[in-house]
């Protein structure tokens, strides 16, 4: 084993089957940590860095090994089940050895890159047969820059496409190296108002754009992506001026998504102690998606496609 190989990143799932974050079958790696704090954000796991407990009711059976094997006291049971002290809790996996259910489970493991590689070289045929690969996700990778580019580089060794889906809100020294390395770029344009942006986000919109303009000369197949959030993305304008820069500053963008808000996720809000924002929005319409999409269209992009779950307008 290399001393790349043994570099550990904290990964919270590796998703196999994928086909929605690149070309073809591909095996996405999402890693946790990012810089942004979307209100929308519909994988909260993702966020820190750290590891995270989550009680399941569904798989509960009431045996309590698991409060009596907490070392931290951080777990009760009360009338509406298990609640975990969170600022007790240090992830440390001995209340989910004591659980015989699997009720309750740590998100976040800290892997190394040979124990990735293993998991993602086993549907190589996959990739090959589809024009797939490996995806990196998150999170955003590069708050793992280390780990990310090892991944990466053993990837290439191996022939496998390399997708970076990123925020694109980190410097760009740090983001670099992993731009050199990928294949394909999936990189999000959430919102072109540079108060708002940084308001919502926590991040500069400058810093976003102008990463996404050095990608650009670097000549690397790029996919944008919106998601199309209730309140915050999803206006005419908005869409409007992410699709006037991609035309004007991205000539190397082959593709451009309009994601639908995803309105399912509000149990894992709960699972980590966490009251939802938007819990209570309703999806986008597909007439709405439809609508964004063709003013894309209008702004000169051949290549705009929309997706995720959506409801019928009412006539």
């Amino acid at each position: 084993m290399t001393a790349a190989a043994e570099i550990r990143g904290m990964v919270f799932n590796i998703q196999r089957n994928s086909t929605e974050d690149g070309p073809g079958i591909r095996t996405t790696v999402f890693m946790k940590g990012c810089p942004m704090h979307c209100p929308w954000c519909h994988n909260p796991e993702s966020i820190k860095l750290s590891p995270e407990l989550v009680w399941y009711s569904i798989r509960c059976i009431g045996v309590q090994a698991c409060i009596k094997d907490c070392p931290k006291d951080a777990l009760t049971l009360t009338q509406d089940g298990i609640v975990i002290d969170r600022s007790r809790c240090d992830a440390c996996g001995q209340c989910v050895a004591a659980c015989p259910a699997n009720a309750l489970e740590i998100l976040g493991k800290r892997m190394t890159v040979d124990e990735v590689s293993a998991a993602v070289l086993r549907d190589r045929i996959f990739y090959e047969k589809s024009g797939g690969g490996i995806t990196l996700s998150g999170g955003e990778p590069s708050l793992q820059p280390g780990f990310a580019a090892a991944l990466m580089q053993v990837m290439r060794r191996e022939g496998i496409h390399v997708a970076l889906d990123t925020c694109g809100g980190t410097k760009w020294t740090v983001l670099e190296p992993l731009v050199e390395l990928a294949d394909l770029i999936l990189l999000d344009l959430k919102m072109m108002d540079e108060d708002k942006h940084l308001r919502v986000l926590g991040v500069s919109l400058d810093t976003v754009l102008n990463n996404a303009r050095v990608i650009a000369r670097k000549g690397k197949n790029l996919w944008v992506r919106t998601p199309v959030i209730p309140g915050y993305t999803d206006s005419e304008d908005n869409i409007r001026r992410i699709a006037r820069f991609i035309r004007n500053h991205l000539p190397n963008t082959t593709r451009y998504d309009l994601l639908a808000f995803n309105n399912t996720c509000s149990t894992k809000y709960r699972r980590l102690g966490q009251v939802w924002s938007m819990e209570e929005e309703s999806q986008i319409s597909k007439e709405r998606m439809d609508m964004l999409a063709a003013i894309a269209k209008e702004e000169g992009l051949n290549f705009v496609h929309w997706s995720g779950m959506t409801k019928s307008s009412k006539h």
